[in-house]
Order: C-alpha cells, then structure tokens, then sequence
C-alpha cells in the first residue's frame, strides 16, 4: 500500500539564527512544532525527520516522528532540501516503504495549519494538482531597484494605481509546506512540476524565521496561533515550581517581629498530595531564602532547593538525581528569574499575570493565579494524563496561611 510521508528536513548548523530547529517558539522547539502539525493533519501516514545532529533527532523521536540520518554531505549550507528529501525517500524505498505522496514541511514555520496541509494531501491525492504548495493572499505593490538606484516597478503599471477592490490578489508563497506526487518529484528532481496549485493559508500562520528578529517576533505572537497538541492533558514524570508568585499570589504580611506570612491555596495543596499518591515527584525552586518556603515545602512533603543564584542548574541537579529527563518536566513560574528552567524542560507553563517574557516561553498558561490554584490546575493537567488510585473526596477550604 503506497503511503502518504511528511518529511522534515532539520540540519543542525544555522548561521542567520544559531541551532534555529531547536529554537522554541510558544514553549515547543520549531521541530518540534512542525512534527505536531504534521501529525495532526489527517492523511499523513507517517512523520520522519531528516537530520544530521542527536540533539535535534532526540527531539524528534519525542515528539513522534522517525529520523533519518542524513549524511554530511547533504547538511551543508550549500545543500538543497531536495537533495535531503530525495535522500530520506531512498532510505524508505530499502525499507520496502512505497511512498505515494510527500509531504515536505519547513520547521522554520512555526505556526504550520494541519487542515491546509490535509487540504493540499487531497489535492495531490485525487490528481487534481501533481504539486500543491501554501500561499498567502497578498495585495503589495513590488519594487526593485534600478542599476541607477531608481525604483521599478515588478508586476504592475506605476503609472496606474487600481484601488484595492478593483485587482485580482496575488498570492505569496510561504514556504510552509510543499505537497508533491513522489514519483514525480523524483523524476524532475524539484518541488514544482506537472500541474502545480496552491493552498491558501491564513496571514497569522505565515511567518518563516530567518532571523532573531522574526524569532522575537513569532514568540510574541505564540499565544495567538494555537499549537495543535490540546493541553488539558501534561504527559510528564514530574512537576517543578517556582515559589512567590506560584504558590502565593507574590504578596507578603509583614508582622511587628518581622515574621513574614503569605497567602496559599488549600487546592494547591490536594493538587500535590494527589501527585504524591500518583507517584509523581514535585520540587520547589525558589531565588530567596526564606523559612515560610521551607515550612510550606514540609507540610506539602516535597523537595525544596531555595536562596539559588542558578535556579537551572539546581533543577538539572535535581533531575539528574532521580534520572528524570528534562523534556519529562512540567516547570510552572511567573518571572524572568524563571526562564532558564523554562528553556529547559518539555513543558514550561505559567501563570496568567506572568511576565510577558515569561508567557511567551510558555507552551500553556493555566486558568489560576497564583496563590489561588494555579499549583493545583497544573496537577489536575498532569493527573489526566496519570491517573492516581482512587482517593476519598474532601473539602477544600478556599485558602490557608503559612508563617515562619
């Protein structure tokens, strides 16, 4: 049975933006991103990665795709996509994989549409088109300059400006995706052969990374674009918090001895023990040195590391202990002193008043404040996706006080 193939080729070197197919954008590295889209598309059959560098192919298989060793050769500044897709292509074929239609998706599109890329699937598959690419609609003006410096005009009559709803658009391509018949793409060595059509896309989804400009500004639009994964559910092995502003609402009393008391959440603290009782380990990272975290630490019964200069390399240390990967760990915090950790594990999550860094480093926010349950919809997350023994119900009293 002939299969329909995505392939997505991911070098490791990058000059404009260095190791750009790890880059995350929306808390997800840009491969990563594209295999998710790809997966989500119906049609597709299966999702390999063709790549030269571990790292980017342990990312790869987290995410479920296939990789592809791709030869130096062929990984090169100067190497062309094709030359990867058709390599990837004779690695299928040895391993009696018939390859009906491809799929070549670009990683350096961060916001890839699963249902254009089906739609472009369906225009290959019933013949209508030999090779289908994504395009967005475009009503620019194009200009070139002259071997005197002058402007000319490409495309359109300068001396003639139509209004906007009196021309046809035209139609930019994307780089996104490219949907191609296999047989033909071998035979004419290119992505644009036969009777070639495109697939609009929607502008938001448009944007290609090229450089740290285009990078800053894909994150910023992140919470816009949805990803395809739904995340009501966090498949992970264990779950990290930041303090202030997580488990308090970043508030303090101070009292005439100068002890200090901060407000928590009783839910956040069933939330825990439910994950205790699942088996799942929490730790709590926290930049001060303060008893009131310590004290909070032992009536939740979990780790605590605080007064850190290095918060990431505590949790590595962490990590490292109980031989848990990183990209196994849901990281939940609310400030810039929180980025490293969030760079670091599969699932950085915040708060919804979070630095607007820091929520643009989140793959999700969750529904709570801090201090107000944000520790407990985390764990609820995680629970769906590790269901704990049955435990008795009880009530929860809104919030409680802990003091040093």
């Amino acid at each position: 049975m002939r299969e329909t193939v995505a392939i997505i080729p991911a070098r490791g070197g990058s000059k404009g933006v260095p190791r750009k197919n790890l880059r995350r954008v929306g808390g997800v590295p840009l491969v990563g991103r594209a295999i998710a889209a790809a997966r989500a598309a119906d049609r597709i059959d299966r999702v390999l990665v063709s790549t030269d560098d571990a790292e980017i192919a342990a990312v790869a298989r987290e995410w479920g795709a296939e990789v592809i060793d791709r030869p130096s050769r062929l990984a090169g500044d100067t190497a062309s996509s094709e030359s990867a897709l058709l390599h990837a292509l004779e690695h299928l074929h040895a391993d009696g994989v018939e390859v009906g239609v491809l799929a070549f998706l670009q990683a350096t599109s961060p916001f890839i549409d699963p249902s254009a890329l089906a739609d472009a699937v369906d225009l290959v598959e019933s013949h209508t088109f030999d090779s289908v690419f994504s395009a967005v609609e475009s009503f620019g003006f194009l200009w070139a300059r002259g071997k005197k410096g002058d402007a000319k005009a490409v495309g359109h009559d300068r001396d003639h400006r139509p209004r906007r709803q009196d021309r046809e658009p035209h139609f930019l391509e994307t780089g996104a995706f490219y949907v191609m018949d296999a047989a033909g793409f071998r035979e004419a060595g290119h992505r644009f052969f036969g009777r070639t059509g495109f697939v609009p896309v929607a502008e938001r989804t448009a944007l290609e990374i090229d450089s740290e400009e285009q990078l800053a500004l894909a994150r910023s639009i992140a919470p816009l674009v949805a990803l395809t994964e739904p995340v009501d559910a966090i498949r992970v092995d264990a779950v990290v918090t930041d303090f202030d502003g997580v488990h308090t609402d970043d508030t303090a009393t101070v009292g005439s001895d100068g002890r200090e008391y901060v407000r928590v959440s009783r839910s956040d603290g069933m939330g825990i023990a439910r994950l205790r009782r699942a088996g799942i380990p929490v730790l709590i990272l926290s930049t001060e040195e303060n008893p009131v975290v310590a004290a909070r630490a032992a009536k939740l019964r979990v780790d605590v590391r605080q007064g850190l200069d290095d918060k990431a390399a505590a949790l590595r240390e962490w990590a490292s202990s109980r031989r848990i990967p990183l990209s196994r760990i849901a990281y939940l915090g609310n400030d810039v002193n929180d980025l490293s950790c969030l760079e670091l594990v599969g699932w950085p999550v915040a708060v919804p008043d979070a630095h607007p860094l820091v929520l643009a480093a989140a793959r999700t926010v969750v529904s709570r404040t801090g201090g107000a349950g944000a520790v407990r919809d985390l764990a609820d997350r995680v629970l769906r996706a590790h269901p704990p023994a049955p435990i008795p119900d009880e009530a929860a009293v809104p919030t409680e006080r802990t003091h040093t």
